[in-house]
């Protein structure tokens, strides 16, 4: 699961009143797709982006009138030229965001989200579902639910038997790429424009080393349902500015690296390091893990070499049989993009449980000092 939703308790834990802008709808060219969210505190202070420069000002400035009247406002941008406020971003899209106040003193907001955190397999999830027409939220109501996938029900809507019903039909019909969208519902005597969005846990993945190898990635890995975190123990290179689609850019020295990372049996690694000695730091300590996926880069020899070392350190050829290495699918990739589509393609066949065409390099571990 992303940060953002964690993020979001801890505040309301702490007595903190927010607004949660997030983007609704977007056409053409623009920063963020939709879906994103950022959160504004009630200081003004930015947690996370819906895109930067002025829009995010001008949602900042949005959100004081939202936490003044508690109620939500919707916000269109043009970035094409035509909207002064956007002048500096001139992207040639449209898009919309929503605001919304996020109280401690609500206690559905704490355990709507609460229960979004509480999802902790890939397997698991739900749907978040938020009525988009400030007028249903005057007299205080709480236009927004989380349905999850057990049927379990958080939140509430009015009408809330046709409309529920509804969405669950919705959730069962969307893709699994869990894309968001607005969809308008209809009953005998109304309708209303919901924003749905399915909540799953995207499979972590970790990515070490800021190259240029990272950089194709990890907005193709974000796109197809990875949640991506890159490391460098360089300040230089572990700049959050060059992996705009990342969820972190962590800088982390490599030596004891997977004690400051939450791997479990559900993570993705992938080893890109600037060099041999850092892959094999690396590598070392990604065996003993329960990693669902380790993937290092590098030629056969290179890779050789690594493992040789690594079995005079005690590790065992069924230790090095969990490593794709090279790393990817056997597609003659060359380029930094070419070698990313490689590796992404390698980790959704993991993901989906099929079998790899991994060009995993063989050694013969009875004799660890030569390759078959």
């Amino acid at each position: 699961m992303d940060d953002f939703y964690l993020k979001v308790v801890q505040m309301l834990k702490s007595g903190h009143t927010l607004v949660m802008a997030t983007i609704i709808s977007q056409e053409g060219s623009s920063p963020r797709e939709v879906g994103t969210k950022c959160l504004i505190t009630d200081d003004g202070s930015l947690i996370g982006s819906v895109g930067g420069g002025i829009l995010e000002a001008r949602t900042v400035r949005e959100a004081r009138k939202v936490f003044k009247s508690g109620l939500p406002v919707r916000v269109p941008f043009s970035l094409d030229g035509s909207d002064a406020a956007a002048a500096d971003m001139l992207c040639g899209g449209r898009s919309e965001i929503f605001l919304e106040l996020i109280s401690p003193d609500n206690p559905l907001h704490v355990s709507m989200f609460q229960g979004i955190l509480n999802i902790k397999r890939p397997d698991e999830g739900g749907l978040l579902a938020t009525v988009i027409d400030p007028e249903k939220w005057k007299n205080g109501a709480i236009q927004k639910v989380f349905i999850k996938q057990d049927g379990q029900i958080i939140g509430g809507l009015p009408a809330a038997g046709d409309y529920i019903n509804a969405l669950l039909n919705i959730s069962a019909n969307l893709p699994k790429s869990g894309e968001a969208k607005i969809f308008e519902l209809h009953d005998q005597q109304s309708h209303m424009e919901i924003f749905v969005e399915p909540v799953v846990m995207r499979p972590l993945l970790y990515i070490f080393g800021c190259g240029h190898v990272s950089k194709e990635i990890t907005p193709l890995a974000r796109r197809v349902g990875f949640s991506v975190i890159v490391i460098d123990d360089r300040p230089e290179f572990a700049d959050p500015k060059s992996f705009p689609e990342a969820s972190e850019v962590r800088l982390l020295d490599f030596d004891g690296v997977m004690n400051s990372l939450a791997v479990d049996e559900f993570s993705y690694l992938v080893i890109v390091t600037r060099g041999h000695a850092h892959d094999m730091i690396v590598l070392a300590q990604a065996l003993k893990t329960k990693a669902k996926y380790i993937g290092m880069i590098g030629s056969s020899r290179k890779t050789g070499l690594i493992y040789e070392k690594l079995i005079e350190k005690g590790f065992s050829g069924h230790d090095l049989d969990r490593v794709h290495a090279p790393i990817g699918i056997d597609i003659g990739a060359e380029t930094p993009a070419e070698i990313a589509v490689s590796i992404v393609s390698e980790m959704i066949m993991v993901r989906s449980g099929k079998k790899a065409n991994a060009m995993s390099l063989k050694l013969s571990w009875a004799c660890p000092g030569k390759m078959s």
